[in-house]
């Protein structure tokens, strides 16, 4: 691959990345998921229901919340990242050493060989980064499922990863990639300074190994709100992203994924810390929509954990939230029948899936 004047003034800005210390590097108090769950507990509401989600499934008519199947196997294979976003629910950043195993990583695909789940959701951190990424995308393709990577893009210009756009065609992989916007002072603003410029740099490997342009190699981009407010409608921001990221910046994609950020982990910290939790829960509770509730990615969704255990989905993870009722708690121990007849557990941070258009790692769940 050709270095042209844009990349490297983007390999020159990875190296200026604003890496932060995680919230368990500091020893914050909000690093404990029982802390964060008391937390969100404590923030008064004005809602008829107090704010209770479980009341608000039932004025709904869902509960108890329940599953629908298992269509996504989605695998967290750890929390390095080389990035440190100010609102991720992972924690993860270049501090953390948490990587899945061979071992766990062989359950997974022993899963998917005796299942018919279609679908692989591979994220982290940077997965890439996890010793067993290659191993667990070659392995879910021979099986025929389609797969899916959640991208950060600046690992793109990481000189072990370089490849990895080839990598990823080859594979057929659908590369799902985080940009807050399309403009630089938003996307630094939440993921740190260089990150845009990195990421432009990354779009455009992708776009070059057929990305975006071919139809079997599916470009998503995902953008969540730089501030404490729902996102906007994502078929308008669509259309919109589409045209501007074209016009700005000669990058195609095939669709944009809009997500509500999720009150917690680092996220939570700045809604503490900016003065902006009490207003944005209020916000999320009074939003709460009956139809967003209905098509939750936990009704559909099995997330595994880089030490195989097992939860509803990659939020009840960062707040270790085993699955209940009876169900299976680590992948090795995989029983399709009782997953089926488990009940999801729910707290007050699933209202961030419930608001408005709702919110799914799919992106909005009604139109």
């Amino acid at each position: 691959m050709s270095v042209t004047p844009d990349a490297e003034r983007a390999a020159a800005a990875t190296k200026k990345l604003k890496v932060l210390p995680t919230l368990e590097r500091r020893g914050a108090p909000l690093s404990d998921p029982r802390v964060q769950q008391e937390t969100l507990a404590k923030v008064p509401t004005t809602d008829a229901l107090a704010g209770d989600f479980d009341r608000h499934l039932a004025s709904a008519g869902l509960f108890p919340l329940t599953t629908t199947g298992l269509d996504i196997l989605q695998l967290n294979l750890g929390r390095v990242c080389n990035q440190t976003c100010a609102h991720c629910h992972v924690d993860a950043g270049p501090d953390r050493v948490e990587d899945m195993s061979l071992e766990t990583a062989d359950a997974c695909l022993r899963v998917l060989a005796a299942s018919d789940i279609p679908t692989v959701d591979i994220t982290g951190g940077a997965p890439e980064m996890s010793r067993v990424f290659r191993h667990v995308v070659e392995g879910a393709r021979a099986l025929g499922r389609k797969v899916m990577d959640r991208c950060n893009l600046t690992i793109l210009l990481a000189k072990r990863y370089e490849d990895l756009p080839e990598f990823f065609a080859r594979h057929e992989l659908e590369v799902v990639c985080s940009l807050p916007h399309y403009r630089q002072f938003s996307t630094d603003r939440q993921r740190g300074e260089g990150v845009f410029e990195a990421s432009l740099e990354g779009l455009k490997r992708l776009n070059a190994v057929g990305y975006g342009r071919d139809p079997k190699l599916r470009l998503v981009l995902v953008t969540n709100p730089v501030g404490a407010f729902l996102p906007a409608n994502q078929a308008s921001l669509e259309g919109e992203w589409k045209r501007e990221m074209k016009r700005l910046h000669g990058v195609d994609f095939d669709a944009l994924f809009t997500i509500t950020n999720m009150p917690i982990s680092r996220y939570l910290e700045w809604l503490i810390e900016s003065g902006n939790l009490e207003r944005y829960l209020e916000t999320l509770v009074t939003a709460f929509n009956p139809s967003a509730a209905r098509g939750v990615m936990c009704r559909n969704t099995l997330s595994v954990g880089w030490d195989g255990q097992l939860f509803d989905c990659d939020f009840n993870q960062m707040l270790e939230l085993p699955l209940g009722f009876g169900a299976p708690t680590h992948i090795r121990d995989f029983d399709a029948a009782r997953l089926a007849q488990r009940r999801i557990v729910t707290g007050r941070h699933c209202f961030g899936c419930t608001a408005g258009a709702g919110s799914s790692c799919g992106g909005s769940v009604v139109e």
